[in-house]
């Protein structure tokens, strides 16, 4: 018990983004990403609901977020919820009525487009667009 609780603390002195390996996602339809942790700093970019972060570190209610290209930036805590999220990450995603490349193309996703995650099935996920549009994606499609 002590000798895995010793390389517990070892790995997480050693890799302290690890303990931090939170992800997140936009709750409302619209968030301003910005340069730091306040509003009087510059808005980077904006992003949609259900868009996934990996959580960095947390400083007077923002949030330093990562997201799927690596970039990092700053969203007040309140914009975020923990909803189970996944984005598309190659430049033309088939969405599928079924868990299957024998399944019929419902639509198409560009890369960047953010889902909640329904379910898994094999290497398969069913995921819903903020808009209400559903289907299925590979995993291997998806950050």
């Amino acid at each position: 018990m002590k000798k895995t609780l010793f390389l517990l603390v070892a790995l997480v002195l050693i890799f302290p983004g690890a303990a931090l390996a939170q992800r997140m996602a936009i709750s409302v339809n619209e968030a301003n990403v910005r340069s730091g942790p306040g509003t009087g700093y510059d808005i980077l970019w904006k992003v949609e609901k259900f868009h996934p972060f990996e959580v960095r570190a947390r400083q007077d209610g923002w949030v330093r977020v990562r997201d799927f290209e690596g970039d990092e930036a700053w969203i007040h805590q309140d914009l975020l919820n923990d909803t189970r999220t996944v984005i598309t990450k190659s430049e033309k995603v088939n969405v599928r009525s079924g868990p299957g490349t024998g399944h019929a193309v419902v639509f198409r996703a560009e890369r960047g487009v953010p889902f909640q995650e329904v379910s898994r099935q094999g290497g398969w996920v069913q995921v819903l667009h903020a808009d209400g549009d559903r289907g299925w994606i590979h995993g291997n499609l998806l950050w």
